[in-house]
Parts: structure tokens; sequence; C-alpha cells
């Protein structure tokens, strides 16, 4: 198993505290400016940070090479790798390359279809699943082997490996069943897809907790501020699986200061969350585009100062 002590984020988990995480997203091009500037901002107030892997299938600044500049600025990153855009060669090939630079946690993901993003006509690759890729990380560290199964004679990747839930797609019991499925496989934390609607969730934690899903992984409740009504109606309707109440929507419509009001919610919804739901081990803030408000989220929501 993986020492204790390579993983900051898997240290504090293992501790008991709660952890925050956050993300950073790569640029449109090669200049590190800006995400080397954000790291500055949420350096005192978070754990890690996930560097994502050409969200929403847009061509941006690699995940390995983003998180080396994060890493340098003082972030202890978390990679994602999707399945999208690589066969397994290449992804054995990048968990090699980034362990080397000193990258301790990866987050194994499908990757949005290529049709959602600036490539549509590109061919996707999709050689693994994202449960399998969870599985065969996991060998690599933990059997020394490689995908094929061939040994690793030495220095294996030893990465802490997390995946990705989403409480609001349908069926709603089959997204327990896929957790569970990620977990066999060897996922260690869990990050959730935005969470808007509480109740369900809630209802979704309920479960885990009864099949003691909380105590095989690190579960962490991704919250998102939303900038206003037309981002919240827009979430709603346009993108599959997040469902915003209409209460929500509302609220930011009637509110003087939409902004002001979509990052006192955010707050209050870890808050509601901390106090009310068991089974989590954290949160993973995803301020899209909007990293500058992260500090003040978790100063809201009573997470500041991190231990």
């Amino acid at each position: 198993m993986m020492k204790i002590g390579d993983s900051r984020l898997e240290q504090i988990l293992r501790s008991g505290r709660q952890a925050v995480t956050a993300e950073i997203g790569p640029p449109k091009h090669s200049s590190p400016e800006k995400i080397i500037a954000h790291t500055g901002m949420l350096r005192e107030y978070v754990d890690a940070a996930n560097i994502t892997d050409c969200q929403s299938a847009v061509v941006r600044m690699s995940s390995i090479s983003a998180a080396v500049h994060i890493m340098g600025s003082g972030i202890e990153p978390v990679i994602q790798i999707t399945c999208r855009d690589r066969n397994r060669i290449a992804i054995q090939s990048d968990l090699l390359g980034a362990y080397s630079l000193g990258i301790k946690n990866v987050l194994c993901l499908s990757g949005d279809h290529q049709v959602f993003g600036n490539h549509p006509t590109a061919k996707n690759v999709y050689d693994i699943d994202s449960i399998q890729l969870i599985q065969l990380t996991r060998r690599m560290r933990d059997e020394k082997l490689f995908f094929s199964g061939e040994q690793i004679k030495e220095h294996e990747p030893r990465f802490f490996v997390g995946a990705v839930v989403n409480p609001f797609a349908d069926p709603f019991l089959y997204q327990v069943d896929r957790l569970e499925k990620k977990i066999n496989a060897g996922a260690e934390f869990i990050q959730t897809q935005c969470i808007f609607d509480l109740e369900r969730f809630a209802k979704f934690m309920e479960i885990c907790v009864a099949r003691g899903l909380h105590e095989r992984a690190y579960i962490l409740a991704g919250v998102t501020p939303l900038k206003g009504w037309r981002a919240a109606k827009y979430m709603n309707d346009c993108v599959p699986g997040i469902s915003v109440p209409e209460e929500i929507v509302n609220r930011l419509e009637n509110a003087e200061d939409q902004k002001s009001e979509g990052i006192s919610i955010c707050s209050e919804q870890i808050k509601f969350i901390r106090e009310n739901i068991k089974g989590l081990s954290g949160f993973h803030i995803m301020a899209i585009s909007w990293e500058e408000v992260v500090p003040v989220i978790i100063k809201g929501a009573g997470l500041y100062p991190r231990q």
C-alpha cells in the first residue's frame, strides 16, 4: 500500500480532517501566468487543486504541464486523466511522466464527449473506461504491473487515486452502484458533481452511508458558485446531470447583486452539508473561470483557516 506522506491530500484525509480542494482550469494558450496567479490566490485556502484535462473537450494546456506550474507555486495538484484522448499506451506514459515530476494525485475520468468541444469532428479513443483506468492505475502502484501484465521492475508510480460521481444523473440508484464499482476498482477519494439539489444529495449520501461506501473511500462534496440567474437556468436546462432548484434561480434573479448572492448561496450550501449530511470527508469547490471567489466562499463557510 502507498505510504502516508506521499500525498498531502491523502495525509489530510487519513487524519480525519476535512479536506478542501478547488479546481484550476488550464488556459487556452501556452502562458502559465494566469494559473500561477490563481495559485497565489488559493494557496492558503485549499489543500489541493484539480487541474482539468481539456474540460468540455476544449483544447487547453495539458493537465500535467499546468500541474507542474501550480506545484512550483505552492499548491499540491490533482491531475485529471481522461480516457477520451489517449489509448492505454499513452495513458501509462503520462502516468509515469507525471509521477516523475512529483505529482502524487490522479483523478480518473471518462472525459466529456468531443461533440461538446471545439473539435467536434475529432476521433475519440476510449480504449478503456474510467473504471478500468482506476483499476489499472492501482495495479501499477500495488502490483507493480503495466496494464498488459508486464512487470514494472522499479520506481512504480504511487498515486493517490480518485474518481468522480454524479448523484444527479438518472437513473438515481445506478449512480450509487457505479460509485461502488469505482470504489471496488480501487478509487480512494471521490469528488461529486456540482450540488444544488440538497434534498437529492442527502438521499444519495444516505444510501452511500448505508452501504458503507464512505468508509471505503473519502467522499468530497462538489459545490459551484453561480454568477447569476441566467447561469443557473442554463445549467438546469442545458447541462446533463445538473439540477438547480427553482428557488435558487428565483433568489438569484431577485438579488440586487447576483454575483454576491451566488457566493453567499455556495457558502450556505457548504454549511448546510457540514451540519446535516453524514459520510463526507470534505468539499471540492468548482468556481468555473471564477477562481478568485474561492477564498471568500471558504471563509464564509467557516473552513478557514486551514490546519
